[in-house]
């Protein structure tokens, strides 16, 4: 399959990207997957985080939960929109996260500066915003694998990774939400509940509206990504595969 710029699609990369979907989903409730699990949901705290910042207002700490849950304790100025931002901005920055490790994997090549680049950011909310020993020592001991990853591993190897991490934690936003659209005992305590305080429009229906959008956007990662021309040149590359045909 060809797109109008040209580029076509990689059945190998394609082929490696349903792999680590079916392996998520495989070994889900696997303990092996429980620090990736945690992995996201510091995302989505962070996504909270950014959220935040962007509006103005400040961070106090984020916490992580033994059970996978987690907060973001922050104070922003008072507003419709700030707060609208503030509870939307975990389930996206998750869905954000998850496309951005693809696009940077795939299209980009970009894989040990992304590693990199998610042992620094493990570091700063460590250092600066964690608020309890538990969340600490989960951030620097996943900064310094991270790094080491970064600076030893095999390109293929961090690439792989990477492209674990994003086919991870897009299926994480997606079950999240899925819990919060579905789960009513759940539904009630969620950043969907708190947005349907504000705004008077039922959690459920914000639910469905961030589980479209998290869809739509990893599905136009996932595409951009699928089609992307291999680069001339410097950077990793991924295996050489055959390429399909349109008939």
């Amino acid at each position: 399959m060809r797109t109008a710029s040209g580029a076509t699609l990689d059945v190998g990369r394609l082929a490696l990207l349903l792999l680590m979907l079916g392996a998520s989903w495989y070994f889900w409730d696997s303990p092996v997957l429980y620090p990736v699990k945690l992995l996201v949901v510091m995302m989505h705290e962070s996504g909270h985080a950014i959220g935040t910042l962007v509006m103005g207002g400040s961070v106090d700490r984020v916490h992580l939960a033994m059970n996978e849950g987690g907060e973001c304790m922050s104070r922003i100025p008072p507003g419709f929109l700030n707060m609208v931002v503030l509870y939307s901005s975990g389930y996206l920055g998750s869905a954000v996260a998850g496309a951005a490790l693809m696009v940077a994997t795939f299209r980009f090549q970009l894989g040990r500066a992304v590693m990199g680049a998610a042992a620094v950011w493990l570091a700063v909310m460590g250092v600066f915003y964690a608020g309890d020993p538990f969340t600490l020592v989960f951030c620097l001991g996943m900064a310094v694998a991270l790094g080491l990853g970064t600076r030893f591993l095999p390109s293929v190897v961090v690439d792989a990774l990477n492209l674990f991490l994003a086919a991870f934690t897009s299926l994480y936003a997606l079950f999240d939400l899925r819990s919060d659209l579905w789960d009513s005992t759940r539904r009630n305590m969620t950043d969907a509940a708190l947005l349907a305080n504000v705004t008077w429009v039922p959690s459920i229906v914000w639910a469905a509206l961030w589980s479209l959008l998290s869809v739509v956007l990893l599905i136009a990662a996932a595409y951009w990504s699928l089609h992307a021309k291999p680069r001339d040149g410097g950077g990793v590359r991924m295996p050489p595969v055959a390429r399909a045909r349109r008939v």
